[in-house]
């Protein structure tokens, strides 16, 4: 590269910043910004510009990072979502309140599910806010965005100090890091060229301090376990993949030879044809064997996961202290002891490699009963059975699925994830509409990952016209929409007509869009033929409007059902 110096290096990496972002051979405040987010391997940035940000966007041209921009803002984070999951921080770029506020929900899932996003807002600058207090945009007071994003963010700043703002960058990038969650920053648009001060002492080291004892004494505690344990399991959540340790957990798993199971929010950080992969444990949604055989171990390793009612369901006894290790970014305890001080991912990798740990021997493993082995024939009315069980069939590991909720979700569960292949969805928040803008964010996260997007007609009228900067970008996602003319989940839950929703015709996007192949399907022989023609050709989208029987369930969501009723049926 050219016209390039090496700035303070994050944690060992090294920061490129152009000179051109310089403001009279001085750092400025925005041009610090953009070089420890381009130093965190942030590439891409998504949002959507207003005039309270123009100045931040202009120096966001001018830079090596690009901008992306989104359709609405909701759009813009989920796609930034979706790109953190795979890259390891994404951003979403919008102006003031009314771009910021649009911007919650996404954060919100993003907080909820241990995403790491950065939410970058312009505001109103110094000077303006004292000369004309009743600037557009505002909603009550010029704090009241911030206070909004500090319920639903681990850090909220705003950068309207020049002797401050190096520091400030720095404390909410280091919370990024370490606690793998969304970040807000704001700049005041008259700050963006404010030079940083010289003075300003740079804090720039990511990495957490390790107890040294605590570590020694929780690896201890979990070693004299284990050696008392006869069918011990691990149980993987999605914390495994926030910090990238999916080879250090086979390492454990391999180590040890214990079986290993991951909850839904974790799906696909186990490859599930491993010879020691369980399946999913998703307590409402999850197959009884697998529930069954993690409910009975007599030690349960829950590494980097969050144990919510998706997870648990009516199997509570997981939650027994006196046989758990429970290891995630917020806490580690072991059986009814908190240790301090041991960070998540060392705690991981020093159980890969601590010595003196017992070997088990090989146990029965439950026998997957999967739910999609139906062969139906080409002339047969398309069913969830019938197409996920094809789709089972063509997983491999240049594909991300990435499921929307609602059925998207639940039949997605029974998918066998093998290889490499990735999986993404909003599991526990459960928002609808994140697939589409989240396909986006991944597939620049991960060019080499062709997106299998299942989404609901409902999701897809909330967030469905993201694709267009899938033709914009040439992306060529595969967009399976599950056509049941409503809200399955909620019928499932109470039937009325506030169910229903208009019917589009989801296959004719491309024409608005003008862009990508559209396909109407009835039969399971058309979706057969649609999802071959898709995935031979790469150089564009496709779209299928998969006409579903609206009484049509998955085997999961039936599982969630029968679940729910059994929870609420009166006793006595």
């Amino acid at each position: 590269m050219t016209m390039q110096q090496i700035a303070p290096s994050l944690d060992g990496v090294p920061a490129i910043m152009p000179t051109t972002l310089r403001t009279g051979g001085r750092v400025t405040i925005g041009s610090y910004l953009l070089d420890r987010l381009y130093a965190l391997g942030l590439r891409h940035i998504f949002g959507i510009p207003g005039d309270y940000i123009l100045s931040l966007y202009d120096l966001i041209e001018k830079s090596p990072i690009e901008s992306i921009i989104s359709t609405n803002e909701n759009c813009a984070g989920f796609a930034a979502d979706g790109y953190a999951r795979l890259n390891g921080i994404g951003c979403c770029c919008v102006t003031y309140c009314v771009g910021g506020l649009s911007a919650v929900n996404p954060i919100a899932c993003a907080y909820a599910e241990r995403s790491p996003v950065v939410l970058l807002s312009g505001s109103p600058g110094r000077d303006e806010r004292l000369k004309n207090p009743l600037l557009h945009h505002m909603v009550k007071e010029f704090s009241t965005q911030r206070e909004v994003f500090e319920k639903v963010t681990e850090v909220a700043v705003v950068l309207e100090d020049a002797l401050t703002a190096r520091r400030e960058i720095d404390r909410a990038l280091t919370a990024l890091v370490r606690h793998k969650r969304p970040i807000y920053i704001e700049v005041p648009r008259d700050m963006v060229h404010i030079p940083l001060a010289e003075e300003t002492v740079s804090v720039s080291a990511f990495t957490p301090e390790v107890d040294e004892g605590a570590l020694q004494d929780a690896i201890d505690e979990v070693r004299t376990m284990l050696q008392k344990a006869k069918n011990p399991v691990i149980l993987a959540g999605m914390e495994i993949h926030r910090f990238g340790l999916q080879d250090v957990l086979m390492r454990v798993v391999e180590r040890l030879n214990v079986p290993v199971a991951s909850t839904l929010l974790g799906k696909s950080v186990v490859e599930e044809d491993h010879p020691l992969a369980v399946g999913v444990y998703g307590g409402l949604v999850g197959r009884d064997e697998v529930q069954e055989f993690v409910d009975q171990a007599d030690c349960v390793l829950m590494l980097g996961s969050i144990l919510t009612d998706i997870d648990l369901g009516a199997y509570a006894s997981i939650l027994d202290e006196s046989r758990t290790v429970h290891a995630t970014a917020e806490k580690l305890a072991i059986r009814r002891h908190r240790y301090e001080g041991v960070p998540f991912e060392t705690f991981v990798r020093t159980l890969a490699s601590a010595p003196d740990f017992p070997r088990f021997e090989n146990r029965p493993l439950p026998e997957p009963q999967y739910a999609f082995d139906v062969k139906p024939s080409n002339e047969e009315a398309v069913s969830l059975r019938g197409m996920f069980g094809h789709i089972d069939s063509l997983l491999n590991e240049k594909m991300i699925v990435i499921a929307d909720v609602g059925e998207s979700l639940f039949a997605s569960t029974d998918l066998r994830v093998r290889e490499r292949s990735e999986f993404l969805s909003p599991a526990y928040y459960t928002s609808m509409g994140f697939a589409v803008p989240a396909s986006i964010g991944a597939r620049f996260a991960e060019p080499t990952l062709r997106p299998l997007v299942l989404v609901g007609d409902g999701a897809f009228q909330m967030t469905g016209m993201e694709l267009a900067n899938a033709v914009r970008h040439h992306l060529a996602p595969v967009v399976v929409v599950l056509n049941n003319q409503g809200y399955s989940t909620e019928r499932e839950i109470m039937e009325g007509p506030f169910n229903d929703i208009h019917n589009w015709r989801y296959d004719r996007i491309v024409d608005v869009l003008q862009g990508g192949v559209g396909h109407l399907v009835q039969t399971h022989g058309q979706f057969v033929s649609a999802m071959e023609q898709a995935l031979r050709d790469e150089k564009q989208m496709h779209v299928l409007n998969v006409l579903l029987d609206p009484k049509d369930r998955s085997p999961a969501m039936m599982r969630l059902a029968q679940r729910l009723a059994e929870r609420i049926a009166p006793t006595g």
